[in-house]
């Protein structure tokens, strides 16, 4: 079996290794414009070690932002300062995919100028989303019912998507990773209990999953399979989707996916957010419904990645709490030297995490106040090994 630090072919990119960076929600790119910028740009190339970057959540277009100061990718500023990000990764030796992303319901009226945001259907998901107070700091607001997206729609909806990914091309991203997990928009259409459509969207499981796979093939027809990869999370509740059938979607799912032949189905487990751990048997009947690249995710060590990857399980692991903190986590990782508590923000802490858990060099203390909005304080500030009296 394969082990984590050898080579991976990716669709269209070769990885290094198989210790991946999982998207992280950041807000770093204002309003009004939520342009990336150069603080992003030294954040993702400090990271630059990792066998494939994905980044955080960017939005397809300006209906499916849900949270405040996150980056889009569907004018023509965006995608410019998107190739200045790109360009810094690439020059430190990185390869980065887009994770594009509509968040439907999870998402306030302020965010949109008091119109109301779009699901599958008009249920509210009882959640909540990140939005600017009258201090201009990032607060918490509940996410009020959506406005159910009508047929005639989903051309638009589809074309956004499309456009998106030929805006991820032309910013020199490497992959795209159309995100259909964690209860946004699209996984919003794939579960019975946020999904209550009577139209060919809705009802039967195939019926659920019509505009992923819309999505999906006007990616693959705009950039080519080996371009195109998907998250989803079918086992768990996420933002107020949970579907008690969630294991045989996701097994539909993947076999669509697989008829695709995309790069990659990247799987975010439940455990992350408390959930059960994914049983053996529901992984190897995942693997036989897609037998390409299977990258997976969620409150990963050293020796849940071996052992998933000793049973073919997976070809790659990607690492959000771990690579917040520690630039050098693939170094630690294959020396097997311990980590600290795989915690959201050891990424943040540690920009060159893949060499301090390749070497098994001691990870910084994360600033959870930090994670999401802000300046350079508790996102490019984390010294690398060596670096500063925190290495």
């Amino acid at each position: 079996m394969a082990d984590l630090f050898d080579e991976l072919t990716i669709g269209a990119v070769r990885a290094p290794h198989r210790v991946l960076m999982a998207p992280l929600t950041r807000m770093r790119a204002p309003a009004p414009d939520h342009l990336p910028n150069g603080l992003m740009r030294e954040y993702y190339a400090q990271r630059a070690s990792a066998g494939l970057l994905v980044s955080e959540g960017t939005q397809i277009s300006p209906e499916g932002q849900g949270y405040a100061d996150t980056p889009g990718i569907h004018s023509d500023a965006q995608v410019a300062a998107w190739r200045d990000i790109t360009d810094g990764v690439h020059e430190a030796g990185g390869r980065i995919a887009a994770q594009l992303w509509h968040t439907g319901r999870v998402n306030h009226p302020s965010l949109h100028g008091g119109e109301p945001s779009v699901s599958a259907s008009a249920i509210a998901s009882g959640g909540r989303t990140s939005v600017l107070g009258a201090d201009g700091r990032v607060t918490r607001a509940d996410s009020p019912a959506p406005r159910a997206l009508l047929g005639s729609e989903m051309p638009r909806v589809v074309e956004d998507y499309r456009r998106a990914t030929a805006n991820a091309r032309e910013a020199g991203f490497d992959l795209v990773e159309v995100h259909a997990a964690h209860g946004y928009l699209l996984h919003q259409f794939l579960s019975p209990n946020s999904n209550h459509r009577d139209d060919s969207y809705g009802g039967s499981p195939a019926n659920r999953a019509r505009l992923l796979t819309e999505v999906v093939d006007a990616a693959v027809a705009e950039w080519g399979a080996d371009r195109v990869g998907v998250r989803i999370s079918p086992v768990g509740a996420f933002n107020g989707v949970e579907d008690p059938a969630g294991e045989a979607t996701g097994l539909l799912v993947a076999e669509l996916l697989a008829e695709r032949d995309i790069a990659f189905l990247h799987l975010s487990e439940p455990d992350w957010v408390g959930g059960d751990q994914l049983t053996d048997g529901y992984r190897e009947r995942l693997r036989e419904a897609f037998p390409g690249v299977i990258v997976a995710a969620g409150s990963y060590d050293l020796a849940k990645a071996e052992r998933v990857m000793s049973q073919g399980f997976v070809d790659a692991v990607a690492f959000g709490r771990a690579f917040i903190a520690n630039p050098d986590l693939p170094r630690r990782l294959q020396d097997g030297l311990p980590l600290n508590d795989p915690d959201k923000a050891t990424f943040i802490a540690n920009p060159d995490l893949p060499r301090r858990l390749q070497d098994g060099l001691p990870l910084n203390d994360p600033d959870k106040a930090t994670f999401y909005g802000g300046d350079d304080a508790g996102y490019t500030d984390y010294p690398r090994y060596g670096e500063g009296s925190a290495a």
